[in-house]
Formats: C-alpha cells, sequence, structure tokens
C-alpha cells in the first residue's frame, strides 16, 4: 500500500507539473501573439486613405494583426485618422496622399473631419491624388481637396444631389391585423412614421427638405472653393443633370482628367522621381498607425470616452452605449484625481430615455469637479443630446445630425394577428388590472393608453428642462425648437444647442485650457480587449452575420436588425432618431 501512494503522488506530481509548464509555455505563446509587431512606413511613402472603409470612433482590433501578417492591420478610430494625417504632414518619409473615393461608407460629419485634416496636411506642400471609377456625392466632397482628381475614362462622377427614401409599412401592419399603439412628444418626432402614417407627414418633409438643402449647399460651396468653378454652374449642372459621363465631369472641371489605375499610378512614379519599374510604397492608413507614435504625452491626464451606438439600458454589447457601462467610465474619471478634465465623444441618435437620464446624471456631476467637453460626431440626437445638454461646452461638425429633442413609446397590440393568421389564442390569471399591461397579445384599455401617454409627456417635459437647465435657455425657448426636430450643427450653433463648430480635437484642446494643462496623455475608453476575448467576439460576430446574411440577403439582413430595433423599444420610453436615415 505504501509503494502505491508513493507512486501515485510521484504522478500526480509529475502531472501537476507538466499542467504549469503547458500553462506557461501557452502563456508565452499568447503574450508572443499579442505583443504588437511593430511595423515601418519606409522612405518615399503615398500614404492610402480608403474612403470605403469606416472609420468608427474608436479603433477597430483586427485579431489577424496580432498574429503578425504583412497584410492585416486595425482599423484606426476617426480621431486616430486625424492625428495621424496631422503626424503625416511632418513626417519626411511621407510624400504625399492617395484618396481611394470610389465610395464614402462615412457619414457627413465624420467626412468633415477627415476633409479638414486634409487640408491641414495640403499645408506641408505635399501632394494629394484622389482616384475612383466612379466617384459619389459624399466621396467627392471629401475628395474635392486632392490637387488632383481622376476618374475612370468608364465611369465618372455622381453629382445629382441628395434624396432620403423612407419605407413605410402602416399599411402591411393594416393586412396582417398589427396594431401598433403608438405615444409620441413633439409634431416633428418622426421615428415612428413608419408605423402610422402612409407618406411623410408634412412636418418631417420640412426638416428633411432643409437638412437636405444643407447638406447639398455644402458640397457644392466647398467645390466651388477648391475647384475654382463658380457655384452657379454647379448647381446647373445637378437640376439639368449634366454630369453623365466622365467626360461631362472633366469638361465641367469636377476631375483634372481621365485615367485608368495604371496611369495613375504612372503619374505617382514621376512625383516621387521614381523608375517606372519599381513598386510605389503605398503604406495603408492602418499599417501607418502601427509604425509611428503619434499620441500625445505628459504627466496630466484628460479621459477621453468615446460613445458611439444605439442608447441602451444595462450593460450593452459591442457597438452600443450601455448606460450602466458608461455611466461607470464617467465616475471613474471623475473619481481619479489623476484625470484632469473628461471630454466626451458622442455618436449616437439615441435609445433609452432612463439609461440617457442615469448618463446625464453622472455628467452633471463630474462637472462639478473637473470640466466636461463634449463632442459631436455624425449624430448626436435624441437620447445621445440629452446625456450630453449640461456640458461645461459642446463642439459639433457643421454637418452633425443633432437636436430632435423629444419621445416616444410602442406597445404593438398582436392579438388579430396571433388570433386571426396564426390561430393561436391567449388567456391569464392576475392578481390586479395592470398586471399584464405589457402584453401584446391583447389591446391596452383606454386608460391604460392615457397612462402611456402621460408618461411620454412627463418624460418630454423632463427632457427639456434638462435642456433648459443646461443650455441656460427658458424652457418656452427650448419647446419652440425640439418637438423632436432635427438640426445641423450650424444650425444649432445659432439656437443655442451648441456651443463651438468644431471636431473631437478641438474639444481636447478646449478641455486642456480649461484644466490649465500643457502636457498631458489621453485616457481613452472602453479599454481595448484583451487578444484571446477580441478573437472570440470577432469570429461569433462574422459567423452570426454571415449566417443571416446568406439565409435573408442583404436587404433582409437590414430588415432583421430593424425588427431587433423594434423589439428592445417595445413597451420602453424612447429618445431616438428614425429606424433608417440613408441619405442617397
Amino acid at each position: 500500500m505504501g509503494s502505491f501512494f508513493k507512486m501515485f503522488f510521484s504522478s500526480l506530481l509529475a502531472f501537476v507539473v507538466l499542467v504549469l509548464v503547458l500553462f506557461f509555455i501557452l502563456a508565452g505563446v499568447v503574450a508572443g501573439l499579442t505583443s504588437s509587431k511593430k511595423s515601418e512606413s519606409g522612405s518615399k511613402a503615398v500614404l492610402v486613405l480608403d474612403l470605403s472603409q469606416p472609420f468608427h470612433e474608436q479603433k477597430q482590433d483586427n485579431p489577424l494583426a496580432d498574429l503578425g501578417t504583412d497584410d492585416q492591420y486595425d482599423v484606426p478610430g476617426l480621431y486616430d485618422v486625424i492625428r495621424l494625417l496631422d503626424h503625416a504632414k511632418n513626417d519626411s518619409s511621407v510624400k504625399g496622399i492617395y484618396i481611394k473615393c470610389g465610395s464614402n461608407n462615412n457619414g457627413f460629419a465624420t467626412s468633415e473631419e477627415i476633409r479638414n485634416a486634409l487640408l491641414n496636411f495640403k499645408k506641408s506642400g505635399k501632394f494629394i491624388f484622389a482616384y475612383g471609377d466612379v466617384i459619389p456625392q459624399k466621396a467627392y466632397y471629401v475628395a474635392n481637396v486632392a490637387d488632383k482628381i481622376y476618374c475612370n475614362p468608364q465611369g465618372g462622377v455622381d453629382w445629382k444631389g441628395f434624396s432620403i427614401e423612407e419605407m413605410f409599412l402602416k399599411e402591411a401592419l393594416n393586412k396582417l391585423e398589427i396594431e401598433p399603439q403608438i405615444f409620441y412628444a413633439g409634431k416633428f418626432k418622426s421615428a415612428t412614421e413608419p408605423l402610422r402614417e402612409e407618406k411623410m407627414t408634412d412636418a418631417n418633409r420640412i426638416q428633411l427638405t432643409e437638412l437636405l438643402n444643407e447638406f447639398y449647399q455644402s458640397l457644392v460651396t466647398t467645390t466651388a472653393e477648391e475647384r475654382n468653378i463658380d457655384t452657379a454652374t454647379l448647381q446647373k449642372c445637378v437640376q439639368e443633370h449634366l454630369i453623365k459621363f466622365a467626360s461631362d465631369a472633366l469638361q465641367y472641371k469636377l476631375v483634372d482628367g481621365l485615367k485608368y489605375d495604371d496611369q495613375l499610378k504612372d503619374e505617382i512614379k514621376e512625383k516621387l522621381k521614381i523608375d517606372k519599374y519599381d513598386m510605389i510604397n503605398f503604406v495603408a492608413i492602418g499599417k501607418y498607425e502601427n509604425a509611428v507614435s503619434y499620441k500625445k504625452t505628459g504627466s496630466n491626464r484628460i479621459a477621453l470616452i468615446y460613445a458611439e451606438g444605439d442608447i441602451v439600458d444595462g450593460k450593452g454589447d459591442n457597438g452600443q452605449i450601455g448606460g450602466n457601462t458608461f455611466r461607470g467610465y464617467i465616475r471613474r474619471a471623475r473619481l481619479d484625481k489623476d484625470i484632469k478634465a473628461i471630454v466626451l465623444r458622442i455618436n449616437s441618435g439615441g435609445g433609452s430615455s432612463m439609461a440617457s437620464e442615469n448618463m446625464w446624471r453622472e455628467i452633471t456631476i463630474a462637472r462639478k469637479e473637473k470640466p466636461v467637453i463634449i463632442s459631436f460626431g455624425d449624430v448626436a440626437a435624441s437620447g445621445g443630446y440629452y446625456m450630453s445638454c449640461n456640458g461645461d461646452s459642446i463642439f459639433a461638425e457643421p454637418n452633425t445630425i443633432t437636436g430632435s429633442i423629444g419621445v416616444f413609446s410602442i406597445l404593438p397590440n398582436m392579438q388579430k394577428f396571433f388570433k386571426n393568421k396564426l390561430g393561436i389564442t391567449f388567456d391569464e390569471v392576475k392578481t390586479a388590472p395592470d398586471a399584464n399591461e405589457l402584453s401584446v397579445s391583447k389591446p391596452l384599455t383606454d386608460m391604460q393608453k392615457r397612462y402611456f401617454q402621460n408618461e411620454v409627456d412627463s418624460i418630454y417635459h423632463t427632457f427639456k428642462s434638462r435642456v433648459a437647465d443646461g443650455r441656460k435657455k427658458d424652457i418656452e425657448y427650448v419647446d419652440s425648437i425640439a418637438q423632436g426636430r432635427v438640426w445641423l450643427g450650424e444650425r444649432g450653433l445659432q439656437l443655442g444647442l451648441v456651443d463651438r463648430l468644431g471636431g473631437l480635437q478641438d474639444a481636447v484642446d478646449c478641455a486642456a485650457r480649461m484644466a490649465k494643462v500643457s502636457d498631458y496623455r489621453l485616457s481613452e475608453y472602453p479599454e481595448p480587449k484583451g487578444f484571446l476575448d477580441l478573437l472570440l467576439s470577432h469570429y461569433r460576430k462574422s459567423v452570426s452575420i454571415k449566417a443571416i446574411k446568406e439565409e435573408l440577403g442583404d436587404d433582409g439582413y437590414n430588415t432583421y436588425m430593424s425588427l431587433k430595433k423594434v423589439k428592445q423599444m417595445v413597451g420602453k420610453t424612447q429618445a431616438r432618431l428614425p429606424f433608417d436615415f440613408t441619405i442617397n
């Protein structure tokens, strides 16, 4: 028996040692994978800015980038791109920028920030070339800063003005015998229109028309300035649809020439003074981000919190602003004595009114102890405006969509749909008349409807009060510019909804001035994920999206995501923009 235990414990010890050895080996491998492999930009570099790449507020980590592959890089966040372009201006290894402008998957305010950064880069005297087979208007808005713009001889420039097309579901719901049961405050609050109308209301048509006209005027004005073309000529080209082919774009000076991709590259080689058989050192913006040190350093700290996506209760998922999570970020920055100021970057069309209220409260507390500066991205409206209206100073781009001070609530009655279309009926027991008022299997009573509308009206009044207090305005004035109406940043400045026009760097500079610090570094939230968490979440997300798209197609996937949003809204008072806000 003694020899048995001796052999048993010896084997157990050997097993434990083996496990520990394997653990440390695995830890070493993971550490090696997660340690960033520094790239090199090389000499005579041409920085590539691909506008088809959507630049989110915060860097989008690519798990394959950590595996050391040469063609996989993280996608920098918008603020990273702005800082990288500023760094490249004084980087002797960078000789110019090549803008790929065949499409632009970024919003108007994001495009504005990138465009301003390119104008700043242009002061260096280095070249900027832009090229696309067919150049859409939103891409041209950025590309028009280039020294030379080229398009494919068989391509062209899209120059026809902007439009918004909305889909209305009222008749479909009627045929399905689904009653939306909608409660809202604000005559311009158009988020529920697709469910309760067959076409745009007059109020919504007014605000969207004004919005599009302002986008259009921005495109025409900047193009006239950069291309030295009379605005009347540009407007005539739109109204009479004179730009149909690539030759038309050349005739009206929207482009500098008609070239194929290889011809453009030959011109770049001449600019770089390299042999025609040499390879151009094109450097993707993600590779350049990994090759240079561009972030400010200093002894003091400023917190930069990126809030992007739908506002939801609880922790929230990736791409959402979870009320509890972001309230925690603001609180942590407030309680950290080493953090001298807080900058909150918002890119959100809103969502849960309760989560917006809770984050508003945390910002209100924080600004009593240190400066809180707000920076608006593409959209900072509804709940996105609610949470931020009490900041010390609010910055927005001229093309930022903001305002939309209004709320709504939806609780569909699907009783007839279940019974007449599916043959499903429901029964219940309860201890009080309203114990099951949020059920979609029956209609609301008149008293319950009054309760829902009273709740919406009460939250709307609170929303307006928060704005009035934060912006130092009378509540009657706030009501006159509220009503759920959306405004662009430039109008928002005139109305007092924002304080200054400018990008995120302007907001950070303001925070530093208010905190009276010149040497500082940024502490950015949310913090980057670990390698394994990143890899697993990336895999799960890509697999689920791929599976849904394979079954439903792209249009079906978009419809699925809209229905998913509707499900999140059922029975909860919302402060958000319409479901889809696509400008063509």
